[in-house]
């Protein structure tokens, strides 16, 4: 068993009821690491609620959306770059089905494809979306987005993009600005996001060279804030 199958199953294993100590951070906080790409080596992640708003945020030691994976000209095979906000919310809390796996906010660029909804383009930006994760053997770090079996009709967010797997593309705010990167989504889409539980992850992300499932693996992970995908952050009101 690899490290990141290690990592998966820790993370699987955060989304059940958990018994926090009061100790609990709130923001995630973490070394940086030389061994780390600068664009993507986390050294704070954070979820507040402000007013009518959540804001997830992530600084890293460099500039955060520097490095962008290069261009093959093709969907199979193609990578995805992305900051990733893995949560203890339940899937239902955005419009899936209740329990699918672990909810997780993230910031991906991919410029040989797009997935934004209805029919529009976002290959070219960096943009949020909603996805699904969980273990896959076949993926080299042990996770995928969750397929959608061919002929399944789950239900699924209004801006889901058309293609088999259980992704969002919501056109929420997102903001890079020098060493951070920071997503404002309206509380009253994620009602159980205080108190909810959190961490950071940079990751590598591939799709399929066959295009089957999975459809969409998380190939690598660049870093963990909290170093074990223990979740160990909590969802507080910004001071």
């Amino acid at each position: 068993m690899s490290k990141f199958d290690l990592l998966a199953g820790t993370l699987l294993a955060a989304t059940l009821p958990l018994i926090l100590s009061p100790a609990a951070a709130q923001s995630v906080t973490a070394k940086p690491d030389e061994k780390v790409q600068a664009s993507f080596d986390i050294i704070e992640t954070n979820i507040t609620t402000k007013g009518d708003k959540a804001i997830f945020s992530t600084k890293v030691r460099g500039v955060a959306g520097k490095d962008m994976p290069t261009a093959t000209g093709k969907f199979e095979g193609s990578d995805v770059y992305a900051y990733v906000w893995p949560t203890s919310l339940d899937s239902s809390e955005v419009g899936f089905e209740k329990a699918q796996g672990i909810l997780a906010l993230a910031v991906t660029f991919h410029p040989d494809f797009d997935d934004a909804a209805n029919g529009g383009k976002n290959r070219h930006i960096w943009h949020p979306h909603w996805v699904v994760l969980n273990q896959d053997a076949a993926c080299g770090a042990g996770l995928k987005v969750t397929d959608i079996p061919k002929g399944a009709k789950p239900k699924l967010p209004a801006t889901w993009p058309g293609v088999p797997l259980l992704i969002d593309s919501p056109e929420y705010p997102t903001e890079f600005k020098g060493n951070s990167v920071d997503v404002t989504i309206p509380l009253n889409l994620i009602g159980g996001i205080k108190g909810a539980k959190f961490d950071g992850v940079t990751s590598g992300l591939k799709v399929n060279g066959n295009l089957h499932a999975p459809l969409l693996c998380v190939s690598g992970v660049f870093k963990v804030a909290s170093g074990n995908l223990s979740l160990p952050g909590t969802v507080t009101p910004a001071k």
